[in-house]
């Protein structure tokens, strides 16, 4: 009788892998009045590292400017070292989409917070991100494209 290996998901490591910011017109933007606009754009990447080791990283870049100049632009980028084993590969692309990025995204909005908030500026909060409902869309997106 064969034995069936146990299905494995755990953290190995969250880690903050890249983080740079910039205030490209400080100080005299610093003078500046107006209301900021805020541009978020929001990314995940996900690849094996080696047999059942998967990197997770989830990208944020945060552009405010007042008046069409740049007051600050972040970009971060969080990742996690996530072990999965022994899961069907029809479930694997979930996991690594929809699973590991709700695990990573809570140290992001943190990272980014602080360090705008390190600026002496009020932080910026990212918004809660459904995943799950960015990943259907994209399958959405795939299969239209097929069609």
């Amino acid at each position: 009788m064969s034995e069936q290996a146990q299905p494995t998901f755990s953290i190995q490591r969250i880690y903050l892998k890249d983080l740079s910011l910039e205030q490209p017109n400080a100080p005299q933007i610093l003078l500046e009045q107006g209301q900021p606009q805020v541009d978020v754009q929001l990314n995940l990447h996900g690849e094996p590292v080696q047999e059942g080791l998967f990197e997770v990283t989830v990208m944020a870049t945060v552009t405010t400017k007042i008046n069409d100049k740049v007051l600050f632009l972040v970009e971060a980028k969080q990742a996690g070292l996530f072990e999965i084993r022994n899961i069907p590969q029809d479930q694997l692309q979930p996991i690594l989409a929809i699973a590991c990025p709700q695990i990573v995204y809570p140290y992001l909005r943190a990272t980014v917070a602080d360090v705008i908030n390190r600026t002496g500026f009020p932080p910026v909060h990212l918004t809660e991100v459904n995943f799950q409902a960015m990943y259907e869309a994209q399958m959405q997106q795939a299969a239209n494209g097929q069609a």
